[in-house]
This record gives structure tokens, sequence and C-alpha cells, in this order.
């Protein structure tokens, strides 16, 4: 195979270096196109065509089902690692050593306390605020008290920066959703595993001892795991485009958010609760809604089946629904909304329409199922996408930052007005 890529306009040919990836994926570098063409760009909306940058950290094979993390199945990391390992290995490039790990997890706790002037910004926000604007907001505001810019050309600054974070984030998604239950903001414990305290701090009650449950605690663990990075999805890019301005870390990171709590993005398995709800309220009738979904004049669409880059088996939900039915089990709920998803779900993997199409239950529509078991609110579902995805969104800003990635500027195709003389206000 040639390894450049020739383009003709206006009759000149014009030749462009073709990148290939570890995974045998083509790039085509077209970093010179509008000096060697005279200013000639190219179109592509929602960049589905166009690569952003080079970048180690996440495989992604849509169409076989595949999702690596730094070279690990995500099947592996899911089974075998914690969520810290995970973290330690998306953000540092290997899975640690014992004594890595301990010091990692060690240097988080020393951490864990928010100043407490954070309280009164939560404070100020009223009870009917959403939670993502909430996280966002808070994560930016730590930016007040660490003024310090990073030192990226220091590994102990870069090293700080990471744990500062990881230890603190936790506790702001546990206060915004504290603060909107009116229940008193706490902390973790010394004692407790990354997982078990961010449970302790979202459940525990001001009049009893919080008991932990091993069943729950695998089911975030995992759910964490399997939401840590996904390649150069909408948020992720958002964090480096921030971040490629010299932005800090805490302002990047917010702005992360900000793009994560959009509906078509990490507000999905928010939107399969509220279709749940919507059917549950007329009537439950799960049959009624499978043949509207497959109505094509009907606007009706089945949220949380299918997904916009898995164009067969989402791999995350297959790992997330064995987690689903141990939650399920164990804490026996009774709700007719996740009875109505069982039913969905158990339609769609046996009619020859969805699984023609391979339109199978994805990772949100399992993440919402076990969040609202667990006694989630449904509003902070996306906060909970969030706080999975941290160190994903660390590993990918400390990686555009050591690769000195210059700063993001698309380009555009002018549609406007061509030039106008300037009328005065009277002769309009």
């Amino acid at each position: 195979m040639s390894n450049k890529a020739t383009l003709e306009i206006n009759g000149e040919k014009h030749e462009f270096p073709l990148i290939v990836g570890t995974e045998n994926e083509i790039g085509i570098d077209i970093k010179a196109l509008r000096s060697v063409t005279g200013g000639v760009t190219t179109i592509d909306p929602g960049y589905k065509n166009t690569g952003s940058c080079e970048s180690a950290i996440t495989f992604l094979n849509g169409e076989e089902g595949v999702l690596r993390y730094r070279g690990y199945a995500i099947e592996d990391l899911a089974e075998k690692a914690d969520f810290l390992e995970v973290a330690y290995l998306l953000i540092f490039g290997e899975l640690p050593t014992q004594d890595q790990l301990n010091k990692f997890h060690s240097d988080i706790k020393k951490h864990s306390v928010v100043d407490d002037d954070i309280k009164k910004i939560i404070d100020a926000f009223p009870k009917t605020a959403h939670p993502m604007g909430v996280l966002a907001s808070l994560t930016s505001a730590l930016t007040a008290f660490n003024p310090s810019s990073v030192n990226v050309d220091s590994e102990e600054d870069m090293y700080n920066a990471i744990v500062r974070i990881l230890g603190k984030f936790p506790v702001l998604v546990a206060w915004t959703m504290r603060k909107k239950q009116g229940l008193p903001l706490n902390y973790g414990s010394e004692d407790l595993g990354y997982v078990e305290n961010i449970l302790k701090m979202m459940f525990e009650k001001p009049n009893k001892a919080y008991e932990q449950n091993e069943i729950l605690i695998n089911a975030l663990d995992k759910l964490l795991i399997l939401h840590a990075d996904h390649e150069q999805n909408c948020s992720t890019s958002t964090v480096r485009i921030v971040g490629s301005s010299h932005a800090g870390l805490f302002a990047s990171l917010s702005a992360g958010i900000s793009a994560l709590w959009g509906p078509l993005h990490g507000g999905a398995n928010q939107a399969v609760l509220e279709m749940l709800e919507a059917i549950k309220e007329d009537g439950g009738d799960t049959k009624k809604y499978m043949a509207k979904a497959k109505d094509k004049e009907d606007p009706f669409r089945l949220m949380g089946f299918g997904h916009r880059v898995y164009k067969n088996f989402d791999p995350r939900a297959k790992i997330i629904k064995k987690a689903a039915d141990d939650v399920l089990g164990d804490l026996g709920v009774e709700d007719p909304v996740l009875d109505i998803a069982k039913g969905l779900a158990q339609e769609a993997l046996s009619d020859d329409y969805f699984v023609k199409r391979k339109l199978y239950p994805n990772v949100d529509f399992y993440s919402g199922i076990i969040y609202r078991a667990m006694g989630i609110p449904v509003e902070m579902f996306t906060v909970m996408f969030a706080l999975g995805r941290l160190p994903g969104w660390i590993a990918q800003w400390r990686e555009m930052r050591l690769r000195k990635e210059p700063i993001g500027r698309p380009r555009q195709i002018y549609i406007g007005e061509n030039h106008r003389e300037f009328k005065s206000i009277n002769q309009r």
C-alpha cells in the first residue's frame, strides 16, 4: 500500500502522508492542506471523519465491539481490576504495582478534604438546580482554592494535581446529591476504599451507621470502569481543546462536565429512565412501545438501545448486564419501572426487527437500571457518569499537554453575506 494519499483540486495533484496506527487505522495527514493548496480546507460537521489527535490511551472498534484501555480488554479490566487500578492505568500508561497503588490511594485520601468555603457555594444553589450544573460550577470553583497553575514539565506538579482532583471530586459528587436531598454534607473514612467511600458519602444517614453492600460496591466499581474513557467523544474532545489553550486541569474538567451534560452524550441514561417513567404512566404496555419504536412514522424512539459508535453489541453492556441482575436480585426491589425495563430488554433481544439491526440494550440502559435500584435520583445519573469518566479526562488532558499539542482552532466555510456598504440608521 502506498504511504501517501493524492488529492486533485482544479487539475492540480497534491500528496499527503498517511499515518498508520498500531491497530492499522489509517489517517490522512492534512496539516499542510491549506498551505499547499492556497487556502483549501475540509468540511466535516461533527468531525465524524476527522482525527483531532494521535492518542495512546483508548482503542475502540465499533464494528467489532472492541474497547481497550492502554491495550487491555475492557472485559479483563472489569473482571480483574478495580477502579483505582484502571484510573492509574489510563493516566500513567501501565497497571500499578501494589506499592504504586497503595501510594496512589494514600495520596488521593490526603486530598479528600474540600475547603469549607465550598459549602457556601453549594448553599447558594437552590435545590431545584440540576446536579450537573452544580458539579461543573464546583469543579471550576476548585481553581480559586488552588490558584497556582500546573507546571506540566514537572512530574511532581502533574501528579499532585491529579491526586488532588481524584480526592476531591467524589466529595463534590456526594455533596451535590446530598444538597438536593437536604442531607448534611459529610466525608468518607480513612479505612475505606475509593468506591466504598463514594457509596458511604452518598448514602450515609445522620442517624444511623452506614452498612456496606458488596454487590453494590462491585456494581459501582464496574460501572465506573466501563465509563472511564471512550476515545475522542464530545466531552473528552472538549477537555482536550480547552486544555490546548493551556487552561488548567480543573477548568478543562469543568468544561468536559458541561459537554457531558447533554442528552445526546452523558444524559442518555437519564433519558432511558424518563422514557421508562413515561411508559409506566401510559399503562406499562411494553409491546405497544416496541411497535411504536418499529413504526417509521412514529416519532417515538427507544432510548438505551443501539449505539452511535458500536455497530454490534456494546461490549460494556455485556459486562454490566450481570451486575444489573445481581443488584436487582440482591436488593429485591419491587419497582414497576424496573419491571418495564426488564421486559423491554427481553423483547428486544428476541425480536427479529431489533436483532437484525443489532439494536441491543447498551451500557446506558443497564447503568440507569442499576442507579435507580441503588436509590440514586435520576438527575444524578449523568453526575455518576462524570465520576467514572474523570480518570479518562485527566489522562487525555495530561497526554495532550505532554505532547505539546497546538491550540485547537477549527476552520469553517463561510456562507454569509458578501461585503456590504454600511448604511446610516435613517437610510435603513
